[in-house]
């Protein structure tokens, strides 16, 4: 790739799905040539598309293909005059890189933490326990184990209805059985109890977060943080809507670009601290008891909804070619995404014909159905220089199943 400062790099991203089509999208839009990607299986966001060439490997996602088959593309890179970037745009395969950065980084640039600190946050009990270290504020929680289960030693202090989720992500994507979420919502005693049933019985081996039920609302935050462990951007969004359907519940459909100068406050200074590299990506619920912003989890990789960052302006995908290709971030201020911007629009996942309908009435649902009025939105999908049937038959196909999900799932 040329950049304006005539400089090449090759940057790869690890997955086919709509967070690697959106770190194209932004490296496209800034560049101009299509990205190199690899993945285990293909998905519908990078079908048909002239912006993401994607290599598929079986059983790309899990060692010891993925270490063998990145030994290969090492000795195949090994001789690449300019800066090789790995991405991963995935949990699974930002783990991997991390646990491998060792004999990856002569030739690739790894912008990961070590794994050591990824494990420890990629652990939602972990973070919790970080979290108090660095007075991050958070929803009262306990802890069940797999062991407390067998020895029927476990209940459920909050009353209902109670937060049930894992606390190990990359372990519950090979979990499946009927009911299946990626977080629940519980609303009984009897509801608590038949579904922990499930989750040890259909393997699931590591410990399970119960939670003080926190109904407010949402906040989705993307930062990034330099080579130097510096925080060098942060954009806050709210999300107006979430996917209904089980195995998704949890992923935002529509996101506003929103501000708060203290979540930024506290988000910069836990980053720094920790001494964090890369992306990073938080979910914040609002608690209308103590009135603050309680966090839930931190992805270590940029979110699946996080194109919304490049549609207001802030292109998500450069800012880890500026930090280590051009090495332009060293002396300059962080960044703090706010309502004012000139591209102030609505990210969407959805038709606007189901954002519409589904989307609770309120101040924010006003301001979003005037800029789809003023045409000021967007999804990470539909770009003007990437069109062509067969994707937009996947578009309508993929909207079909959205709005026949939300007829189903919403209450």
């Amino acid at each position: 790739m040329n950049s304006e400062n005539s400089k090449s790099f090759t940057p790869i991203l690890l997955g086919s799905d709509f967070n690697v089509y959106g770190m194209a999208r932004s490296l496209y839009e800034k560049y101009g040539k299509p990205v190199k990607a690899y993945a285990e299986k293909s998905l519908a966001p990078t079908r048909y598309t002239k912006i993401v060439d994607l290599t598929l490997i079986p059983g790309f996602s899990e060692d010891p293909t993925w270490i063998n088959e990145m030994m290969k593309l090492k000795q195949q890179y090994a001789n690449h005059k300019e800066p090789v970037i790995l991405i991963g745009c995935g949990d699974g395969y930002a783990q991997l890189i991390s646990k491998h950065q060792d004999e990856l980084k002569d030739v690739f640039i790894c912008p990961y933490v070590n794994y050591h600190m990824l494990r420890q946050l990629n652990s939602k009990e972990n973070f919790y326990k970080i979290c108090d270290q660095y007075h991050l504020p958070y929803p009262k929680t306990i802890i069940l184990t797999k062991q407390m289960y067998k020895n029927h030693d476990y209940e459920n202090p909050f009353g209902y209805p109670v937060a049930l989720k894992p606390t190990n992500s990359v372990e519950w994507l090979d979990i499946h059985f009927k009911g299946r979420k990626k977080a629940f919502v519980i609303k009984s005693k009897k509801e608590f109890i038949t579904i922990v049933n499930k989750i040890y019985e259909n393997g699931y081996t590591s410990d399970l977060i119960v939670q003080e039920y926190v109904g407010g609302e949402d906040r989705t935050l993307n930062a990034y943080v330099d080579k130097n462990h510096h925080v060098k951007m942060m954009c806050l969004g709210y999300p107006l809507l979430e996917d209904p359907s089980p195995s998704s519940i949890g992923n935002y459909v529509a996101i506003l670009p929103d501000y708060n100068q203290k979540i930024y406050q506290v988000v910069q200074k836990f980053l720094e601290s920790i001494q964090y590299t890369g992306y990073a990506n938080f979910d914040l619920k609002y608690d209308s008891q103590d009135h603050s912003f309680k966090f839930f989890e931190i992805n270590l990789r940029q979110g699946r909804s996080s194109f919304f960052v490049t549609l207001c302006g802030y292109n998500l995908a450069d800012w880890v070619i500026q930090d280590y290709v051009f090495d332009s971030l060293k002396d300059k201020p962080t960044l703090l995404a706010n309502r004012s911007h000139e591209n102030y629009n609505l990210w969407l996942g959805v038709g606007v014909r189901t954002f519409k309908k589904y989307t609770k009435e309120s101040h924010s649902k006003s301001i979003a159905l005037d800029l789809l009025r003023e045409h000021r939105y967007g999804s990470t999908f539909w770009y003007s220089k990437d069109r062509n049937f067969k994707r937009w038959l996947l578009l309508e196909w993929m909207q079909h199943i959205y709005a026949k999900n939300f007829s189903k799932y919403s209450n």
